[in-house]
């Protein structure tokens, strides 16, 4: 006897339907414990040839008046972790949706340790976000002020493997580039953590402050190993992927180019080794044909401009000159 296998399938979606239908009516999710899922982005440039990072002022409590990265609570049912992670980087940076388009973002990594936020089980998804010429930070939402800071600023607990930062204070490390809040931010209760957002001098250490002089800045939340796990992957694929290119304008020398490897390593390099490695990697970068517009501070030729090539991944890698040791 034939079946009718359209007819069947159509009955038993039909009833799978409405067992759904049923069983979400009756669901109620407080039958489980809550649980919030924020967004956290470690953003990192280069300025004056060094590496620095994103941070933000927390007006609100907890922990208010520390640093902290940029981030915030997922608007549930109306964003998804990405565009959550792209909105709050453009609140602090001021990017337009065309100006995000050159921002490298990815997904680091989840954080739920149980005590990571003192007012409720909270887990939060970082992402790592890179490009050249990022805008002067802006504090946006609830955040007093932000401030793109140098990496070798930050207490990290002893994770960063860069070399030794000479000790600098608050006010040193994170003053040049603070931005002040807008006063439309200022007053109680803005912002998703409320309370005051009241702003105070950034970088102001005091002896309720906590960091004084000679002292590396701490950071709110697990935030530190955030950054350093952010530091760690940047580092990483930098090794066997063109995303150096990502901190450099559309064309560049490969001085510069030199220039983020050794700042986001903390290593100097070769200067001929690199030059000879970079153009030895099929597509890592091709010439413009064009040279710069001013030769080297010593004289001679113009050096030549590249543009990042074609490639997904650099064959052979440019491994770190403390890998390179161990692998010979």
């Amino acid at each position: 006897m034939a079946v009718d296998t359209d007819r069947q399938g159509n009955a038993s979606g039909a009833a799978r339907s409405r067992d759904d239908s049923e069983f979400l009516a009756a669901y109620d999710p407080r039958e489980f414990p809550a649980i919030a899922v924020t967004v956290d982005v470690v953003a990192l440039t280069l300025r004056a040839g060094a590496l620095h990072v994103l941070l933000v002022e927390r007006g609100g409590h907890p922990f208010q008046g520390a640093w902290a990265l940029p981030g915030g609570f997922v608007q549930a049912g109306r964003e998804s972790l990405d565009a959550a992670a792209a909105r709050e980087l453009a609140e602090e940076t001021g990017l337009d949706a065309t100006q995000l388009e050159r921002v490298h973002l990815e997904q680091l990594g989840s954080y739920g340790d149980p005590g990571r936020d003192p007012r409720m089980p909270v887990v939060t998804v970082a992402y790592l976000a890179f490009a050249p010429d990022l805008p002067e930070a802006r504090g946006g939402g609830d955040a007093s002020a932000a401030a793109w800071v140098p990496v070798a600023a930050l207490d990290l607990g002893g994770r960063t493997k860069a070399r030794e930062p000479e000790r600098v204070t608050p006010r040193t490390s994170v003053e040049p580039d603070a931005a002040r809040p807008r006063p439309s931010e200022q007053g109680p209760g803005r912002g998703i953590d409320g309370g005051d957002s009241a702003p105070r001098p950034v970088g102001d250490a005091t002896a309720e402050d906590g960091p004084g002089p000679q002292a590396l800045l701490p950071l709110a939340f697990d935030h530190a190993a955030i950054v350093a796990d952010g530091l760690d992957r940047a580092r990483a694929k930098i090794e066997y992927t063109p995303l150096a290119t990502a901190f450099l304008a559309e064309e560049f020398t490969v001085v510069e180019l030199r220039g983020v490897y050794e700042s986001i390593w903390g290593s100097p390099l070769h200067a001929g080794n690199f030059h000879r490695k970079v153009l030895s990697v099929p597509g890592f970068v091709e010439s413009t044909g064009a040279t710069a517009a001013r030769g080297g501070a010593r004289g001679g030729p113009r050096a030549r401009l590249y543009r990042a090539g074609d490639a997904r991944l650099l064959h052979p890698a440019l491994l770190r000159p403390d890998r390179e040791e161990s692998v010979r």
